[in-house]
């Protein structure tokens, strides 16, 4: 069982940046694939970044590159999401994800195994 805790959420100024963390518990995170997924009011959830258990291989969503970066610290349990340039569109209940795979831009809230309770982004205009 892995439980997982997102944090860094807040209210911020569009232009502005924010980073998430989200720690893991257990001693295999290493082992898994972890991701960010956001849901705005009204909307479905939808994935935003995912990297792989060894962080040699990310994804973005379109909207998001050049703007947010995910990373992790196997040593600290936590995976980041850096997140620049914000914009009142990004405003959603970011989530942290985990997955025995990675699966890139295939990554769907279906075949996550572990997910945290979120944390409020919000970005005013």
């Amino acid at each position: 069982q892995v439980q997982l805790v997102e944090s860094g959420g807040g209210l911020v100024q569009a232009g502005g940046s924010l980073r998430l963390s989200c720690v893991a518990s257990g001693r295999t995170f290493g082992t898994y694939a972890m991701y960010w997924f956001r849901q705005a009011p009204g909307k479905e959830r939808e994935s935003v970044a995912a990297i792989s258990g060894s962080g040699t291989m990310t994804y973005l969503q379109d909207s998001v590159k050049g703007r947010f970066t995910i990373s992790r610290d196997n040593a600290q349990n936590t995976v980041y999401l850096q997140m620049n340039t914000l914009r009142p569109e990004d405003t959603a209940v970011y989530y942290c994800a985990a997955s025995r795979y990675y699966r890139g831009s295939y990554g769907t809230i279906n075949n996550m195994d572990y997910w945290g309770k979120g944390t409020l982004v919000t970005v005013s205009s």
